[in-house]
């Protein structure tokens, strides 16, 4: 069986314009999937608790390695939900930096390259501002309820922290896994 966060190959020569994500949970949803990392199937983490939903598509970068023992995050603009455990090939825009449960947490925001609405988008500049408003509000709302706090440090960060940031997750996963 294929797993989604070790057997996806990610082309470092490619990840401005063709970057592969793992899609865990779709646009709308409230249901909380994560990756199981021993089987490399989805599994129900939580129904959220807040009256909010997920504000873009969100999954993972295969074959990284983020600070928060997780593979890199990644919230996918496209017009409509993606099932889960599809693979996207993405143009970053930029990095969401956050603080959860006292440790760093990246989210990369992203376009779907095969979303015709999203084409042209090659900057956070090119999204609307209420966009970004809504997917910060996102991560400062989701757990309230949980009363777990989570530190949103805005504003984003541009294509070149995003970039670097991905750089630094597939580096530390050869690190960490080696060629696995």
């Amino acid at each position: 069986m294929v797993h989604p966060w070790h057997d996806v190959p990610v082309d470092p020569s490619q990840i401005e314009n063709a970057l592969p994500v793992i899609i865990e949970i779709p646009a709308g949803s409230k249901n909380k999937y994560e990756l199981d990392k021993d089987t490399g199937l989805l599994r129900l983490d939580r129904v959220l608790h807040s009256a909010v939903h997920y504000p873009a598509n969100y999954g993972f970068i295969p074959r990284s390695y983020a600070e928060d023992g997780d593979p890199l995050d990644v919230l996918v603009l496209g017009q409509e939900p993606i099932d889960p455990l599809t693979i996207v090939y993405v143009r970053p825009l930029g990095v969401l930096r956050m603080i959860d449960a006292g440790r760093p947490d990246l989210k990369i925001l992203a376009v779907s390259r095969d979303d015709p609405e999203f084409a042209h988008v090659r900057a956070l500049e090119q999204v609307s501002p209420h966009r970004m408003a809504e997917i910060s509000r996102f991560f400062i709302d989701y757990k309230v309820l949980e009363e777990k706090e989570v530190v949103v440090i805005n504003p984003f960060q541009g294509r070149e922290e995003a970039l670097a940031a991905i750089r630094a997750a597939l580096a530390a996963y050869e690190e960490a896994f080696g060629g696995r």
